[in-house]
């Protein structure tokens, strides 16, 4: 990207608390432009820490109510999840302001850099966080723009979702969720999966589809998908592939494997990484670095937040936050769990609104019934609801109520907070809690004061 060319202008993110709109936000601002957004959830005094760090970074915060709107404002950037009756819409509006979804800003920069995309239902946040590790241990200094936040760059005090580096290599976790990704013409395309998850399968592979025809160089991960619909891609993963990782073991709360002879230690457990640690080190192979060098960088890889993340252990008994909240995800996290743990899996997992819980309702109590043992115990508070004009026509004692019947051990919670003392009298030495959900930024709290109490309970009883 040519710096002298580009076009300083005064932005304003409406819904910039969301994950890919605060990554936006934050890569325009280290750009130097002017920004400022606002967001519902610091208007209910929520995700202080977010706006914290997004204010270190100059930018401005205004309640949702069209106030930081002004005749100076070049452009108001908008997600899927907020409505045209949005009063910073209609502020926008009533000034002639050019409005553009944040797809259509997040394509323009995968048009100026060397964008590598990485795509799929589950795992994309990893392996585009695997990319930029090895990228970046590389020497290569490239940017991301990315829904989950990096350890990495949290350490250096930003929010960590997102970073601009001084190379024109940019990763881009390309979200088929609201169907934008066939927006992204980027130089290097991988898909990892399909399942299930906003959408149905069969209109997810038609998205991805449209997104490989604009894809300069395309990879597939036959173990996710059937490579064979995907033409002229290059394909990894399985045994007929020739790049594929063999000898996997699972020592302590780690992972092994070879890739053509080189040794990979990951400091994350689980099957799926190992999948995505492939993933990354394919493409990374194609943008000059060797093999030794990815499995070095990925020895050292310190994780993103939510994904499976050791929150701490205590009296034999490990809490684990992670981000799961569709079929495939919560599967693959309790699978991970699994390899691990020596006593019972106490499961909390939050739906994450309305709309995808109605959605996805059978096969969440499918994979619960199915993936939970008898033993094992499923805690589930009410529905995470973000805001705006959602249809409340279900609930998470709806799912509960069917685990049950199915005979798996579930309970619904109507206030989460009550779930902490719960949970905290329900463990015990050799348990694993497991707390899964998405789009909720006080998750990661609320897991941190679930260990806190089975820490301080432990400590009572010794």
């Amino acid at each position: 990207m040519k710096e002298e060319n580009l076009t300083l202008k005064k932005m304003y993110f409406t819904g910039i608390a969301g994950a890919g709109m605060s990554a936006l936000s934050q890569i325009a601002a280290m750009e130097g432009h002017e920004v400022s957004g606002s967001d519902r959830n610091f208007d209910n005094n929520r995700s202080f820490s977010l706006r914290d760090k997004l204010e270190k970074l100059s930018i401005k915060i205004f309640p949702q109510d069209g106030s930081g709107i002004s005749k100076n404002t070049n452009i108001l950037i908008v997600s899927t999840a907020v409505e045209n009756e949005n009063p910073d819409i209609l502020k926008a509006k009533e000034l002639n302001i050019p409005i553009i979804h944040r797809s259509e800003f997040l394509s323009d920069y995968v048009d100026r850099f060397k964008t590598i995309a990485v795509a799929g239902t589950s795992g994309k946040s990893t392996v585009a966080a695997m990319i930029y590790e090895i990228l970046e241990k590389a020497g290569k200094s490239p940017s991301i723009i990315t829904g989950a936040a990096l350890e990495s760059i949290k350490k250096k005090g930003f929010i960590g979702n997102a970073w601009r580096g001084e190379s024109d290599i940019l990763i881009v976790e390309a979200d088929e969720s609201d169907g934008t990704i066939v927006n992204y013409h980027p130089h290097s395309g991988i898909i990892l999966n399909i399942s299930k998850d906003h959408k149905d399968e069969d209109e997810i592979e038609k998205i991805f589809l449209k997104f490989a025809g604009h894809t300069k160089k395309l990879y597939i991960d036959s173990l996710g998908l059937n490579a064979d619909v995907f033409s002229n891609a290059s394909v990894f993963g399985g045994a007929d592939t020739g790049f594929e990782a063999r000898d996997k073991k699972y020592p302590g709360f780690s992972a092994k494997f070879k890739i053509k002879g080189i040794e990979f230690l990951l400091p994350v457990p689980g099957e799926c990484n190992i999948q995505n640690a492939l993933a990354a080190a394919r493409v990374c192979e194609d943008f000059g670095v060797e093999l030794k060098d990815s499995a070095s960088a990925l020895a050292g890889y310190a994780g993103i937040e939510r994904r499976f993340n050791m929150i701490g252990e205590i009296n034999q008994i490990r809490v684990i936050d992670d981000y799961a909240h569709n079929p495939a995800k919560i599967s693959a996290s309790i699978e991970a769990a699994r390899k691990i743990v020596r006593g019972r899996l106490i499961a909390i997992y939050q739906p994450h609104g309305f709309a995808p819980t109605k959605h996805l309702k059978d096969d969440l109590i499918e994979v619960f019934s199915t993936r939970l043992k008898d033993e094992d115990i499923l805690l589930m508070p009410e529905i995470y609801y973000a805001g705006g004009t959602a249809s409340k026509d279900i609930s998470s004692k709806d799912l509960t109520d069917e685990i049950n019947k199915k005979g798996k051990k579930a309970v619904f919670f109507a206030e989460r907070k009550d779930i902490v003392s719960a949970c905290a009298k329900l463990a015990e030495p050799g348990d694993i809690v497991l707390i899964m959900g998405a789009r909720d930024w006080s998750l990661s709290d609320f897991a941190q004061s679930v260990f806190e109490e089975i820490k301080n309970s432990a400590e009572v009883e010794a």
